[in-house]
């Protein structure tokens, strides 16, 4: 995943170098909590389950090989195709902690599922900010009956 501009001060004049020893070196470009191949079109049913043509079977979203057969019906219909990126990812998500146990080589899902709580926390901020921002420069938002005691006008 490319670092934000505003974030890039944060990681390591290497980080380039640091991040493919990881991907590359050490998990000889497979994500290492599911087992996706980098720069491959996997197919996959959006769950985690994805099918792996080395082993011509289907993978759970931790790697590990289903084995029972996938007997859904429309199973056709749910099938989608991604595009696997690897990136190396800190796993107590600070970026001053490059140590070789602190970084693990994901694809995006599992960057995305790793980076949830984050996410989530940013996202809360951002909205919390905007609001107030709106209130600093266009005064408080207008209170609603839903929210009110009281009628409006007393």
């Amino acid at each position: 995943m490319p670092i934000r501009p505003e974030h890039r001060f944060f990681y390591p004049i290497d980080w380039p170098q640091l991040s493919d020893a990881i991907r590359f070196r050490r998990a000889r470009g497979w994500c290492e909590e599911c087992a996706r191949p980098h720069l491959q079109r996997v197919f996959h049913l959006g769950d985690g389950r994805w099918w792996d043509d080395e082993i011509s079977g289907w993978r759970d979203g931790r790697g590990r090989r289903l084995r029972h057969r996938l007997r859904e019906e429309n199973l056709l219909a749910r099938i989608r195709v991604t595009k696997v990126v690897l990136a190396a990812a800190h796993r107590d998500h600070d970026t001053a902690n490059n140590q070789d146990t602190n970084l693990a080589a994901f694809c995006q899902r599992c960057h995305m599922l790793h980076d949830r709580d984050e996410h989530q926390r940013r996202r809360w901020r951002t909205l919390f900010q905007r609001k107030a921002m709106g209130d600093l420069f266009q005064g408080p938002y207008p209170v609603t009956l839903r929210h009110s005691s009281m009628p409006l006008g007393h």
